[in-house]
């Protein structure tokens, strides 16, 4: 119920945000119309496929996102005769009676039937459904929960409710908006002493929003001039009320998490099955069943989170250390972008990570599900009677962690290897050095438009469609873009010609880049600038000190570590050969 009303408050939020320009001119051009029968209908209509369309886009099947984009257009197109119809409605009684329904009736027949006192009501929520649409909102904290856990769990009536709770809520404050308004309109009606020009200036705001929409400038130009005011406040209101506790919120790559549980572990639960593995690595299937007596640790990642990649050498030695002692680590690979759904790249990736435990791949998210889990990494300990004792989401507190196993050990009757353990360690190398938290201040940013924030090119960008970005002169911190001709998809960003970019304005000491090539059988050369020189010693592991390097298979590519200071710095790198995919940066 919280998050339902978190949801809630952070739709009311939207109306401080630019996002919500592009469909303020539709709402008003109703406001000197009776509530009931206009306004209310055409925020319900517009509330309602809002929700509609963003559970649909946030499973991310190709056919949907291009539902959608048709949609849009078809949106536009009625939009467009609508606003034609507020300048012109004699001249679009007579030109558009073909689309008299579409567009002059949805602007003069209908607001002439409002005046008269009768209908209009379905009129203003078709108006609602088309707004509905068009209506691309800003990712705050709020809506980018929702939508990450749609994406995973799919249209469900969960994240549909929590989806309309949103729209419902950016409802309420717009019919604020449109009370107030509908005032305002109301005195300048009674002093200019007709309606025309306020008609027609309606319909100019709204024929400039059907542009604004159709070049893209509503999720580009607008997401950039938000004012962080709105994301503080989601943020704050989250971190109030948000516990991110088992069954809270969608699933989300962690950094690191608060110390796990003391010396008193709950019974939080039975295991749940492990029948819904796609397939299993290293060993056959387990069973809940089979695991009695034993005690458990599942470990939920996926190969390019480097979240997970740096608490893997903690999971691998405990293995090692508690095997004969009664411990079976299982690992459940959930996947977060497709290419992570392929059985020869886990396993790949299961074999150079130096994974010998089972590995249960979890490509339709049934074992994810089953414990409700919602982060990458999470790990779950489950006694030798099946019961889950504790949990910990993200990186850190691995002593508590290890303390946590040898209880369980204990309680079970097992023998333990000493006294107490030492910090499972030696020097992390590579991506499994523990991240420099003092000076990460650069987040996890995803490419693909469905979760992409901050985006810096010119014009924003233009989903599905093959365009030429360019980036700009200079950027803030942690804004990000791209330079070439590019396709943005859902989840990534597919390179068309050689000699493409992409520029990032970072503070970390780690710097990452999820690659793919398109085809595994032509690998994509790549040269890495920081502050437009080579990178020299301050080069990651995948790249030479000259900036070279080869994306030659999908996984996360370790492209700066910085050895100095670390400052804010300005990265980028330049594919040299075409079809490249680019997923997400992480940093450390």
């Amino acid at each position: 119920m919280l998050l339902f009303v978190l949801a809630y408050l952070g739709g009311v939020l939207t109306l401080l945000s630019p996002c919500i320009l592009p469909v303020l001119p539709f709402v008003f051009a109703r406001a000197d119309r009776p509530f009931l029968r206009s306004g209310l209908p055409l925020l319900l209509g517009m509330a309602l496929m809002f929700a509609v369309v963003a559970s649909l886009a946030a499973v991310g099947s190709h056919w949907v996102v291009q539902a959608n984009q048709v949609g849009r257009w078809i949106a536009l197109v009625v939009m467009a005769l609508f606003a034609l119809a507020l300048l012109w409605p004699a001249l679009a009684d007579r030109l558009l009676s073909p689309l008299q329904r579409l567009g002059a009736r949805l602007g003069t027949v209908a607001d002439s039937a409002a005046d008269a006192g009768r209908g209009g009501v379905m009129t203003s929520l078709l108006l609602g459904v088309a707004t509905g649409l068009l209506w691309a909102p800003c990712a705050g904290p709020i809506l980018g929960l929702i939508l990450t856990g749609a994406a995973l769990q799919g249209a469900n009536a969960g994240t549909s409710g929590l989806l309309l709770a949103y729209a419902l809520g950016a409802a309420t404050a717009l019919g604020l908006a449109v009370w107030v308004g509908g005032r305002v309109f109301a005195a300048l009606k009674r002093r200019l002493g007709t309606s025309e020009w306020i008609r027609r200036g309606l319909g100019a705001a709204a024929l400039l929003a059907v542009v604004a929409i159709a070049m893209g400038w509503d999720t580009g130009l607008l997401t950039r001039a938000s004012t962080p005011s709105t994301t503080r406040l989601e943020q704050g209101l989250l971190d109030r009320w948000h516990t991110p506790a088992r069954g809270a919120g969608p699933a989300m790559m962690m950094m690191a998490a608060d110390p796990g549980a003391g010396a008193a572990l709950p019974v939080e639960g039975a295991l749940p099955s492990l029948a819904g593995a796609t397939t299993w690595l290293n060993g056959p299937p387990l069973e809940a069943a089979t695991l009695r007596g034993k005690v458990v640790l599942v470990d939920f990642w996926t190969y390019s989170c480097i979240n997970c990649l740096r608490t893997l050498p903690y999971v691998r030695q405990w293995a090692e250390r508690y095997r004969d002692h009664g411990l079976v680590v299982i690992g459940v690979h959930a996947p977060e972008f497709a290419f992570e759904r392929d059985r020869d790249n886990v396993e790949r990736a299961v074999k150079e990570l130096g994974i010998t435990y089972p590995v249960a791949i979890d490509n339709d998210y049934a074992i994810w599900r089953g414990f409700d889990n919602h982060y990458w990494p999470a790990h779950y300990f489950i006694d030798a009677q099946g019961r889950i004792r504790a949990h910990h989401f993200g990186e850190g507190d691995y002593a508590n962690s290890e303390q946590i196993i040898r209880q369980l050990l204990r309680e079970a009757g097992n023998p333990l290897p000493g006294e107490a353990p030492t910090m499972m360690g030696g020097a992390r190398e590579g991506v499994a050095l523990q991240a420099d938290m003092d000076n990460l201040l650069s987040p996890e940013t995803y490419i693909g438009h469905a979760r992409a924030e901050h985006f810096a090119s010119p014009g924003g960008q233009k989903p599905g469609q093959v365009a030429d970005y360019r980036a700009p002169t200079s950027l803030q911190l942690n804004q990000w873009a791209l330079a070439g001709r590019w396709k943005v998809e859902g989840e990534d960003a597919q390179l068309q010609q050689r000699g493409g970019r992409i520029v990032f304005r970072f503070h970390a000491r780690d710097l990452h880049l999820v690659l793919a090539p398109r085809d595994p059988a032509h690998p994509v050369r790549f040269r890495v600038r920081i502050d437009g020189k080579a990178p020299g010693a301050d080069a990651g592991g995948d790249v030479s000190a000259s900036g070279e390097g080869v994306v030659d298979e999908n996984r996360l590519y370790q492209l700066i570590r910085q050895h100095g200071d670390v400052q804010e710095r300005s990265f980028e790198i330049e594919f040299l050969d075409p079809d490249v995919r680019a997923y997400a940066f992480t940093f450390g």
